[in-house]
């Protein structure tokens, strides 16, 4: 495998993924509004596996595994667990550094389905959003932080305050956060 084989995934490829990624995107710009947003890069695969997707820094710079459209019933559900967690690997090992965080536990969250408990296991879920999911002390007083793509609204009022005032000095018009 070398750097030919991979290349930038055109918007309107995988549809199912670009949304997921725009949703993810909005959580990645509350925690690092300074950086360009995550990429979708492809890999041809091989025969066995198909075309794989790596969500990956703007300069196409990734880590951990492929992932691909899913599709079913619960496909959009199931793209955005993907891609959030294929996000979070790539931030944690390229930035070195805990993405999404609890802001009330101070540390690291996970996508999940909503509602799930200390003891939830990887299988066919029940929930009908995905979340990141923090553990909290000890596993007592876990939690849904935020839906995945709505992160910004579960930062404490400082945070938010400072985000918006950062759009407006890029000359943008503050996203809507609660």
């Amino acid at each position: 495998m070398n750097d030919s084989d991979f290349r930038r995934v055109e918007p309107g490829e995988y549809p199912r993924l670009d949304a997921a990624l725009a949703a993810v995107n909005r959580d990645f710009a509350a925690i690092f509004p300074d950086r360009e947003p995550l990429v979708l890069m492809a890999w041809a695969g091989d025969e066995d596996l198909g075309e794989q997707i790596y969500v990956a820094m703007p300069d196409g710079t990734w880590h951990g595994n492929g992932i691909s459209e899913p599709d079913g019933a619960a496909a959009d559900r199931a793209a955005l667990a993907l891609v959030a967690e294929a996000a979070q690997d790539t931030v944690i090992e390229l930035l070195w550094q805990v993405w999404p965080e609890c802001p009330f536990h101070m540390l690291g969250t996970h996508p999940r389905p909503e509602g799930t408990g200390a003891d939830w296991e990887y299988g066919p879920d029940h929930g009908t959003r995905v979340v990141w999911w923090c553990r909290g002390h000890r596993g007592a007083d876990c939690h849904d932080l935020a839906t995945v793509g709505e992160l910004a609204g579960a930062l404490p009022g400082k945070r938010r305050r400072e985000l918006r005032r950062g759009e407006r000095r890029k000359g943008r018009t503050p996203r809507a956060l609660p």
